[in-house]
């Protein structure tokens, strides 16, 4: 699993992260948080990866995700 980032422009994402939860309510946000971790998985494909990310997400300091 990486842990690094791979994305050539991780600012840019997070700026289109941002701009996507913009005006959402909180609910809102929450499912589409849900709608694009479920696009993401699917992209990913390998259930042993996954549960490692969750087990990851959870265990990583909140400055470090």
């Amino acid at each position: 699993m990486k842990l690094t980032p791979q994305l050539q422009d991780p600012d840019a994402f997070y700026e289109q992260l941002l701009d996507a939860h913009a005006g959402l309510s909180r609910e809102d946000a929450e499912l589409l948080n849900a709608r694009l971790i479920l696009l993401l998985a699917n992209q990913i494909g390998d259930a042993r990866v996954l549960a490692d990310c969750i087990a990851a997400a959870r265990e990583l300091p909140v400055a470090a995700a």
